[in-house]
């Protein structure tokens, strides 16, 4: 999916550092799209706490950016609410700092940030690390034989036309799976001639492992990329039926952050 313009970025704030290096780094993206940032905070049991400081956050946002900026306070989960607001004011990009507290809460049974992100409406982008990367040089994009990587390849390229950024496309597959590898390597060739094609600098490459998403992750760290562009999968296959698929354990183990989309 790609990113709408001319719309907004909803970003669920709690005060925490990763939520407020998350503002930070939708400026550039806002400015791209042409799109207004909205603040949401959610309190289990109140729909008016924390008010002011949403609203010095917000105005410092203002002051900081040049954005235009809105707010909502709402009572409830942050999650559930944030996929509810998304559709309703038709958001074009979520933008989400986890805190390692989340790490917990999300995959112990499913719930929370795993099915928030298996059920926006929009793309979202998930961010772990304490670190600012407003800019972008060089975007990751993981694929393998699925039609779900092919349909992040427009996803892709225009983040890298926004940015101006490399691309950098990567497949894993197993040691003992000599098959595959050799069924991807043509792929590989035909999405880097592709990107190449829109003017966009691309390499690939594919690397044995075991563990897809943490070898993805490593790979990342090694190349200096700064944003990991993955599809989340609708159907459960039988192998995540017994734990969450490769795109989330990316979201739950990678410092660099993750755009997400299911559709």
């Amino acid at each position: 999916m790609l990113i709408k313009e001319n719309s907004s970025i909803l970003i669920p704030v709690d005060f925490s550092k990763q939520s407020l290096v998350a503002i930070k780094q939708t400026y550039n993206l806002a400015k791209f799209t042409h799109s207004k940032l909205i603040l949401m905070h959610a309190d289990p049991s109140s729909d008016h706490d924390s008010q002011l400081e949403l609203e010095q956050l917000a105005s410092n946002t203002r002051s900081e950016s040049g954005l235009e900026v809105d707010i909502i306070n709402l009572k409830g989960d942050v999650y559930e609410l944030t996929d509810e607001k998304a559709e309703e004011l038709g958001c074009g990009l979520i933008v989400v700092g986890l805190d390692t507290q989340v790490r917990f809460r999300s995959f112990l049974g499913g719930t929370n940030v795993s099915k928030f992100i298996k059920k926006a409406p929009c793309p979202i982008i998930t961010i772990r690390s304490a670190d600012n990367r407003n800019d972008c040089k060089n975007i990751l994009m993981p694929i393998d034989l699925s039609i779900e990587s092919r349909e992040k390849v427009g996803t892709v390229v225009q983040l890298a036309k926004y940015y101006g950024a490399s691309v950098k496309v990567v497949s894993v597959f197993s040691p003992n799976d000599e098959k595959y590898e050799n069924d991807i390597l043509p792929y590989l060739n035909q999405v880097k001639k592709f990107i190449k094609e829109k003017g966009i600098n691309c390499t690939n490459k594919s690397i044995p492992g075991t563990d897809v998403a943490a070898a993805i992750v490593k790979y990342a760290n090694e190349n200096e990329c700064d944003l990991i562009v993955q599809m989340n999968k609708k159907d459960t296959s039988l192998g995540e039926m017994f734990g969450p698929p490769v795109s989330l354990k990316i979201v739950e183990t990678s410092n660099i952050p993750a755009f997400c989309t299911s559709n």
